[in-house]
């Protein structure tokens, strides 16, 4: 099996389940080293009370065919996350690949209440865990990614530049975040150009997370039967979808035409040829708005 990723190195920030942990083994599968965070460890949970761990997501990657390093890290403390770029360069001298996954929101957000409705202090706490983490991740991490040019940043969001700009995402602090990560990776891409790096803003779909099997009751082998629920989430899709759109974009030599760029995992499926686990490809994006917002009926023909 090719590795095209063999010998590169990816830090996959906010790597404990969901999107993140996926976007680490995907990246494994490739034969890349990946140093997977998160702040819950077989020792102590996060405040996401979760039982996902970042050590099963390193076993996870190394099992695909990488290395995984799991890391212990709350990356809103400078302090551990320098340390943790430290040992980064001690150990192998480089970084090729930087994701930006750090969340942990769920939990702090009040959908559909005006602001003056809402608390500041978990709306700020919001704001400091789905933005500021980037930032103070990439203050650090970046001087290494840039020894080497052809550097890789991907900003993980919820929704396209295109929908965040145009659609309330029922909560300010949610869409305010939302919103944020994708002008990162505008912001990096204008500051990694000289150093030829790449920085994208991406999007999985509806994603079958962890999380959201759990609020539906169901597993991955029975996620068909939430649709009796919500009709609509026939068009989601596993974490691996977008875990398979990051090693796409870190494994070709031509993705500096996707910088400064806000892209889905959809919409990287019809480029690169990949697919999601069943073998379809979910076109999540475009379905929400033609179909979804637009009142009509599910009905996903079309867009997987």
């Amino acid at each position: 099996m090719t590795q095209p990723l063999t010998g590169k190195v990816a830090l996959v920030a906010g790597a404990t389940r969901g999107a993140g942990r996926q976007i680490a083994v995907q990246l494994g599968a490739a034969g890349a080293t990946v140093y997977a965070t998160g702040r819950t460890t077989r020792e102590r949970r996060s405040a996401m009370d979760r039982p996902e761990t970042i050590e099963e997501t390193a076993e996870l990657v190394t099992a695909a065919g990488g290395n995984g390093v799991a890391v212990a890290v709350d990356h809103t403390d400078r302090e551990r996350v320098k340390a943790l770029v430290d040992r980064i360069d001690a150990e192998q001298g480089r970084l090729d690949v930087l994701v930006n996954d750090v969340w942990g929101g769920d939990p702090l957000t009040t959908w559909n209440k005006p602001v003056w409705e809402q608390s500041l202090d978990a709306g700020f706490k919001l704001l400091r865990q789905a933005v500021d983490t980037h930032i103070i991740t990439s203050h650090y991490a970046l001087p290494l990614l840039i020894r080497r040019p052809g550097g890789l940043v991907i900003e993980v969001g919820d929704g396209t530049t295109e929908y965040n700009s145009t659609n309330y995402r029922l909560s300010v602090f949610y869409d305010l975040a939302k919103w944020s990560v994708n002008r990162l990776a505008f912001v990096w891409a204008k500051e990694l150009s000289e150093h030829g790096g790449t920085a994208v803003a991406l999007t999985p779909g509806w994603l079958r997370s962890e999380m959201m099997l759990d609020h539906y009751g169901v597993t991955e082998e029975n996620w068909r039967d939430a649709t009796a629920k919500e009709p609509h989430f026939a068009i989601s899709e596993t974490p691996a979808f977008v875990g398979r759109a990051v090693a796409a974009l870190a494994g070709d030599p031509d993705r500096s035409r996707w910088n400064a760029k806000s892209v889905s995992s959809g919409e990287l499926a019809k480029v690169y040829g990949f697919t999601d686990v069943d073998g379809s490809r979910p076109d999540a994006w475009p379905y929400v708005v033609e179909v979804q917002d637009a009142g009509k009926p599910a009905d996903v023909t079309g867009y997987r």
